[in-house]
């Protein structure tokens, strides 16, 4: 990635965090695009170049990460079993993740001070249909990224064949049902990426029962 490219990946995520930031302390309501600019450091209208919404702008980190999970994951050994390979990526996108959290201006500056707010805010933030409507459009290019991605790592047509298909959708499903039980018990990011790694290996295990 060129230099152009590497700034124009850090404003991008310099208007997400901030969105997110804004959103989560203020309400979806309470913020405005000229907001987020102004904490991003940038113009309204540098992001209305990256992204049509407020709700657009906090569902690119969910697109974002789940693409540089399918990054990740084409770069794995080709002879590495897949589920491996799927958790092993899912890892390297924390750490960018936590990078890129720990490197954000906005986010390194003004941390949040009361955990338990902050996962208040998440959950109002999530239940705004903007957002969620965004997060389903987000989670369907990311699907099919990853259903090409698995593809390629099993031999199998992304188009024609199911196997493909199913892994990127039970992933995706993982993916989505651990946010939001993370979102609900106020965890923290690395919370998350236990959490994460956990539900992907319960599902390659065939999803046992647990012990009673």
């Amino acid at each position: 990635m060129g230099l152009r490219e590497r700034k124009k990946l850090a404003t991008r995520t310099a208007l997400s965090w901030a969105a997110i930031r804004l959103i989560v302390e203020r309400g979806y309501d309470g913020v405005l695009v000229e907001d987020i600019a102004t904490e991003a450091g940038v113009s309204p209208r540098t992001f209305n170049n990256y992204f049509s919404s407020k709700a657009e702008a906090v569902a690119s980190r969910h697109l974002d990460r789940c693409l540089q999970v399918v990054e990740a994951l084409r770069e794995r050994p080709a002879g590495e079993p897949l589920w491996e390979g799927i958790n092993q990526a899912v890892m390297a996108q924390f750490k960018q993740t936590l990078e890129q959290f720990k490197q954000t201006a906005e986010m390194a500056d003004r941390p949040p001070r009361d955990a338990e707010a902050w996962a208040a805010g998440l959950r109002l933030m999530t239940a705004v249909p903007a957002i969620q409507a965004e997060t389903l459009r987000a989670s369907a290019v990311a699907e099919t990224a990853l259903a090409a991605a698995v593809a390629a790592r099993t031999g199998t047509d992304p188009e024609a064949d199911l196997y493909p298909k199913l892994v990127a959708a039970a992933v995706m499903a993982v993916n989505t049902v651990t946010f939001k039980h993370f979102v609900a018990v106020g965890g923290r990011l690395p919370d998350m990426k236990a959490m994460l790694i956990g539900a992907l290996r319960q599902l390659a295990a065939g999803l046992p029962e647990p012990p009673r």
